[in-house]
């Protein structure tokens, strides 16, 4: 028995009998227990329901940032338009450089779990209030966001890497990590007025995090990926555990301020 890759030939006798036939071959996916369990069903989001759940989660805790930046007498769509743009503004950005139609325009569940986090905000903060109390909360919330920040991340390198001519390699390389990078933190820039003061003073955790999800997904999909069966589906599971991994470490174990020493 000799086993390469997934490809395993076995016996001497081949499909029709006789000794010294071509062996047969059969294909063993050795990776399969990647996709074969409830954790991979969630995280790549293989319903509609969970994608509508995922996409609140997300929304949300986008809500948390914008309603806690904006000015609290602001208008109604003053504050809607600003957390629609900090919701999508990879999926703004990113099909404008591919020549497709931008997420809000072409994705109704987003714009309806965008409302609903809204309204949520808006009119129940008593919510917010909680969510920042609660560690549990919070952790629940994150694993949602990076389920569907990592899903977001995976689709537009994959649509890039498609989509875009190869020129100096057999694939194209540094346009698909670019779009997906900006996928995944594009709405930290909006409103464009920011410029470049989100990284004015280093690089954000979770442009880091982008950016290394979206050049590992690229490599392993075009590398492995002749090799893998389904290699861009567990190429997504295994971006949404390190990106849940990062956010819960981050929230979990973050450093603790250290006492001040008394005066003497």
């Amino acid at each position: 028995v000799s086993n390469k890759g997934n490809k395993i030939k076995m016996g001497l006798f081949g499909k029709n009998g006789g000794v010294g036939a071509e062996p047969s071959v059969v294909e063993v996916d050795s990776t399969a227990y990647i996709l074969n369990n409830s954790y991979s069903d969630f995280v790549t989001q293989h319903t509609i329901y969970i994608q509508f759940m995922c996409l609140v989660g997300y929304t949300y805790v986008h809500g948390v940032k914008v309603f806690k930046a904006v000015d609290p007498k602001s208008s109604i769509p003053f504050k809607f338009a600003y957390l629609v743009m900090a919701c999508t503004g990879g999926g703004i950005l990113v099909p404008i450089f591919l020549n497709k139609i931008p997420v809000p325009i072409a994705s109704d569940v987003y714009v309806v779990a965008i409302t609903v986090s809204f309204l949520l905000h808006q009119y129940l903060p008593i919510v917010r209030e909680v969510y920042k109390l609660s560690t549990i909360l919070q952790a629940l919330f994150s694993i949602l966001y990076e389920i569907t920040r990592a899903g977001v991340v995976c689709k537009f390198t994959k649509i890039a890497a498609t989509t875009l001519a190869p020129s100096a390699f057999s694939f194209p390389l540094f346009g698909p990590i670019i779009c997906g990078t900006i996928a995944g933190c594009g709405g930290a820039f909006f409103p464009l007025s920011k410029g470049l003061d989100p990284v004015k003073i280093g690089m954000p955790l979770p442009i880091q995090t982008a950016f290394i999800g979206a050049t590992a997904y690229h490599l392993f999909i075009n590398i492995m990926g002749a090799e893998i069966v389904d290699a861009a589906k567990k190429g997504q599971v295994l971006i949404s555990t390190f990106f849940i991994f990062v956010s819960l470490k981050g929230l979990l174990f973050q450093d603790q301020p250290k006492p001040k020493a008394k005066a003497e």
